[in-house]
């Protein structure tokens, strides 16, 4: 199982100050393993990272993954076994309005990630964190498959799939010789769950106008996501950097990670949110003709990942904003509670995996 697995193990986190990183470094720090984040500090405050304390239970360097030389010497002083990839820029409004500094962070940071982890002999499981946005989108019905064409109409969704391509090259060109790292991508749906303070995101803004006692404004109350709380895709790259790390070259490619339901629509979505939190309102946006383009559907099919990882998704919807609505009405009442709901739900998700228990 990932708790013995992960014991002992010498594990790199880029962008581990995020909302993700912060779920995940967490998680390993419980299951025993030697943590060592690479990131920007955190944009927002709150967040997540210091809330929680993240950073007492591992090696916290502060830094750019557009930095060649300072992520290189990280990764050479450190060595570590696994690397998990999260570092980006992650907002498709904000890639908008800034490409360059979009292509940056996750173009070139994946290259050099990539690039230090070359240069060292102990890497043996690499993952790349990408986006289900990767895939150019068709609006159709069903999940895309992940041998569907990438693309990307917005500069993040281009960028996510610059870095699939980069990533396959630096397997095929440098990683794939039988004893050299196994590297894949994972591609997971919508994340949240407790703890997203995130700019334009629709968990943290339902939160923060509810904690105001102001309505949020819903943009596109008909679009649908594939939905999922953060648990489930981290289980699913646990388990990847696991086999590659077992297995080396027979688990590289790309790897599906999204929800057991049909997405659910944003409107609906932000409506139960609120009826679980409690408290709250919503009014629906006008329509702006000049709004840059998001995508109105977008669906994911994780076929690979049940067949070949033995992984599926444990939480659905209802599940997922009872739990996301119960670590915020916490973290609420009690800011100082942060590591304490984490490890609540984390434990109660491990019983899960292992079949002992339900999350209710």
């Amino acid at each position: 199982m990932l708790n013995d697995f992960y014991a002992g193990k010498r594990v790199l986190v880029t962008g581990h100050t995020g909302f993700k990183g912060s779920w995940l470094c967490r998680w390993l720090q419980r299951m025993g393993a030697q943590v060592v984040g690479f990131a920007l500090p955190p944009e927002q405050v709150p967040n997540l990272f210091e809330a929680a304390n993240i950073g007492r239970g591992m090696t916290s360097v502060s830094g750019d993954v557009r930095d060649l030389a300072a992520l290189s010497e990280v990764v050479a002083e450190h060595r570590p076994e696994l690397v998990f990839h999260l570092a980006a820029q992650a907002l498709v409004r904000r890639s908008y309005r800034d490409p360059v500094e979009t292509f940056g962070a996750n173009v070139m940071g994946t290259v050099n990630l990539l690039e230090a982890c070359r240069r060292v002999a102990s890497a043996r499981a690499i993952v790349v964190v990408t986006s289900d946005k990767c895939y150019e989108n068709k609006e159709w019905v069903w999940g895309y498959r992940e041998n569907e064409p990438l693309g990307g109409h917005d500069p993040y969704s281009a960028s996510k799939a610059c870095a699939e391509l980069v990533t396959s090259a630096f397997q095929r060109s440098y990683f794939g010789a039988e004893g050299g790292p196994a590297v894949a991508t994972a591609r997971a749906g919508n994340v949240i769950g407790g703890g997203d303070w995130s700019e334009d995101r629709l968990v943290a803004d339902i939160v923060r106008a509810a904690a105001q006692g102001k309505p949020v404004l819903i943009r596109n109350p008909r679009s649908t996501r594939p939905w999922q709380h953060v648990l489930d895709p981290l289980a699913g790259y646990l388990s990847l950097g696991q086999r590659l790390h077992e297995t080396g070259q027979a688990h590289v490619g790309a790897w599906n990670f999204g929800p057991m339901e049909d997405p659910l629509p944003v409107g609906e979505l932000a409506r139960r949110l609120v009826e679980s939190l409690g408290h709250g309102a919503l009014e629906i946006a006008p329509v702006d003709p000049a709004a840059p383009h998001e995508a109105t559907a977008l669906r994911l099919d994780c076929s690979k990942a049940r067949a070949r990882l033995g992984w599926r998704p444990r939480l659905g919807i209802e599940q997922t904003l009872t739990l996301t609505a119960a670590w915020y009405r916490g973290y609420l009442a009690d800011p100082a509670s942060a590591v304490a709901l984490l490890d609540t739900q984390l434990a109660a998700y491990e019983a899960l995996l292992e079949g002992e228990a339900e999350v209710a």
